[in-house]
């Protein structure tokens, strides 16, 4: 007997071998039409394929994750048949499913190809996915995968091929074209309706650029027409909310060319910005009993060799900076919590003095790939918010839930209203890749699981996501748009207290190991702002914005009023400006719109005879006359408002 059990606890049995697909059709026929993939004891599969004697299935659809990824996969090869179609001879790299659609890496050798094909390939698969071709899978020989790569000349194919083993090698083919791929696949090209290749890049093979440069072809596919016109739509209020874009409009950072790449130059409204999110963290972290350090940008080799950085992260790093003194290198700070281990090192501790929590705004470097920089959210020099807790044993599940409350009072102060935890844990499979004992890295998993549960927080447990020195629990935060981003994180370390060797004096009066907490709210600076400039589309909160409002003179007449009014606003810590060009007051109201200023005052010939100012709102509410105390009051209100969940 074949024994099928279901998510909601339910057990069929089979007398004969069948599929997820055979499954649903026996539960619905409109679930059977339905069904992308499988998800069988845990792994994703075709719902197509015989599921085993025992199985614990889940059937997956466009509302599973899986079950895009599925048909994104699927279309990535739906694509690459239909460039194999449009450009005989072409070399096809990798084409997996990613986040929101999928993509191909491709050598179009001798071929011009620009954004401009890109609807011509979209019509051909559209021609193509309505044959609705099944997908087929085929288990091959190494041998014989070789010999089929070498007929068709693809040095990519053939190159993958050798670090897969014999009796591993999968192939899958639809209508006229077949690819080397473990799948999973949808049951034929028909479930997708609705099409968009969305773009074209640059990306060396295999990340190294080294190695030949190949053209990314990228797009997204849906079931509905309606649900593509839908994610247009917020494409194309993402690109309105581009920090990239926002940030060159408000003057909050650029990029130059002579300076290098992936290195922000903060221009004055976006250092105040930084400033004043710098300064809200550390009055928060004052009061939750961080003391404030400062370490150097760059460190002795041998410090991230004890640490373990180097040899993890070393590839990806800077070179050595190398001194006229041939035994000595250093390089540029990758991390900052080799230096905080080195800071607790400096004097003893005993268990009273637990929990030591260092904090610091540190700026480290990582060498990032050219072709993986991205406005503020991929550089090669950010500043972390970073902290370091050294605690006993029975301190650590306290310590972190008090790191999750501060978390979460920065997420309500700036309005990040939707978002998960996510349990990073090791890869049960390749302990390889992480330092430390079993016994720690349990114990380590158990408090932050214990910790987040106590907090009442909506989790999903990821494997194999763990740092390489222990768990973590990583912030999943939901923009204004739906999009999810990684920002805020924490993570137990017993690994390194091991590795430099801390220490502090027991009740015991015994030498004792302390556990070590990472964490960062923000993440960093760069990732931080350019999320939050997307999210609130530049119009900041008002405690946070970089200029609070704008004087705006009707006449030259007014000027010094003007300017008297900003200065007595200024005094009272208000921000903003005097607009006193020549200029019609409707010009100056529209621009101070498109700057995304809260407040606009009007000075004319009444509200100087009166010695009051004319308020505006941004978006266009008129708040009428009052005093320039009255307006400051306001402000205040405002303000303390939006700070009220003081920690």
């Amino acid at each position: 007997m074949f024994e099928v059990k279901l998510p909601d606890g339910s057990i069929k049995q089979y007398d004969a071998q069948v599929s997820a697909l055979d499954v649903a059709m026996e539960i619905s026929e409109g679930l059977a039409r339905n069904v992308l993939a499988a998800e069988v004891n845990g792994e994703v599969v075709d719902a197509f394929r015989p599921l085993p004697k025992s199985a614990h299935l889940k059937l997956l659809t466009w509302n599973d994750f899986q079950g895009k990824q599925t048909m994104w996969h699927s279309s990535a090869h739906l694509m690459a048949e239909a460039l194999e179609a449009l450009y005989p001879g072409v070399k096809l790299a990798i084409g997996p499913p990613i986040k929101n659609g999928f993509y191909y890496d491709v050598d179009f050798l001798d071929y011009s190809f620009t954004e401009k094909d890109l609807p011509r390939v979209e019509q051909k698969m559209k021609e193509l996915a309505k044959q609705k071709n099944r997908f087929i899978r085929q288990e091959i020989a190494k041998e014989d995968a070789i010999a089929y790569f070498q007929e068709k000349n693809d040095p990519y194919k053939l190159e993958l091929l050798q670090d897969l083993k014999d009796g591993d090698i999968t192939f899958y083919t639809q209508g006229a074209f077949t690819d080397l791929c473990k799948g999973p696949h949808i049951p034929n090209t028909g479930f997708i309706k609705a099409i968009k290749l969305t773009a074209i890049a640059g990306a060396y093979w295999r990340g190294n650029e080294n190695n030949k440069q190949l053209t990314r072809v990228y797009g997204i596919t849906f079931p509905k027409n309606n649900e593509l016109q839908e994610y247009l739509e917020k494409l194309e209020l993402a690109k309105q909310r581009d920090h990239r874009k926002l940030g060159k409009e408000l003057e909050l950072f650029t990029f130059s060319a002579t300076v290098g790449q992936g290195l922000p130059l903060w221009l004055p409204k976006g250092a105040a910005l930084r400033e004043r999110l710098e300064n809200f963290l550390k009055k928060a972290q004052k009061k939750a009993g961080y003391s404030q350090v400062i370490t150097p940008h760059i460190g002795n080799k041998e410090l991230y060799v004890c640490s373990g950085h180097y040899e993890k992260y070393g590839e990806d790093s800077f070179q050595p900076i190398r001194t006229p003194d041939v035994n000595e290198e250093f390089l540029l700070k990758p991390m900052n919590c080799p230096h905080h281990c080195e800071i607790f090192k400096a004097r003893p501790y005993s268990y009273k003095d637990l929990p030591v929590r260092f904090a610091e705004f540190g700026t480290v470097y990582r060498y990032e790939q050219s072709g993986e920089l991205h406005g503020l959210t991929r550089v090669r020099g950010f500043t972390q918010d970073d902290a370091h807790i050294f605690c006993t044993p029975d301190q650590v599940k306290q310590e972190f839930k008090n790191v999750i409350d501060l978390v979460l009072y920065i997420f309500k102060t700036l309005s990040f209203d939707n978002f998960k935890a996510q349990i990073s844990l090791r890869d049960p499979d390749n302990r390889e890749k992480y330092i430390g004992s079993d016994e720690n890295w349990e114990k380590a998993e158990r408090a932050i699981q214990e910790a987040a549960s106590e907090k009442n927080l909506n989790t999903v447990v990821e494997y194999g996501e763990a740092a390489f020195y222990g768990p973590k629990l990583d912030f999943m935060v939901e923009d204004a748009l739906g999009r999810e981003w990684q920002l805020g994180t924490i993570q137990v370390d017993y690994n390194l207290p091991e590795r430099f060797e801390l220490e502090y004096t027991g009740s015991d009066n015994a030498k004792h190991r302390p556990v070590m907490i990472h964490r960062a709210p923000f993440g960093s600076m760069e990732r931080f702002v350019a999320v939050l400039l997307e999210h609130c589309a530049g119009e900041f909160p008002m405690w946070l914005s970089p200029n609070q409002f704008a004087v705006l003179p009707i006449s030259e007449k007014y000027n010094d009023y003007a300017q008297k009014v900003l200065n007595l606003l200024e005094i009272s810590d208000i921000r903003g400006f005097v607009d006193d060009r020549n200029e019609k007051v409707g010009k100056k109201i529209r621009e101070a719109e498109l700057a995304k200023v809260p407040f606009m005052i009007i000075i004319g010939e009444q509200e100087q005879n009166g010695n009051q100012v004319s308020v505006r709102k941004k978006g266009g509410e008129d708040l009428g006359t009052m005093s320039v105390e009255d307006f400051e009051q306001l402000v205040a209100r405002i303000v303390a408002q939006e700070l009220e969940n003081q920690l």
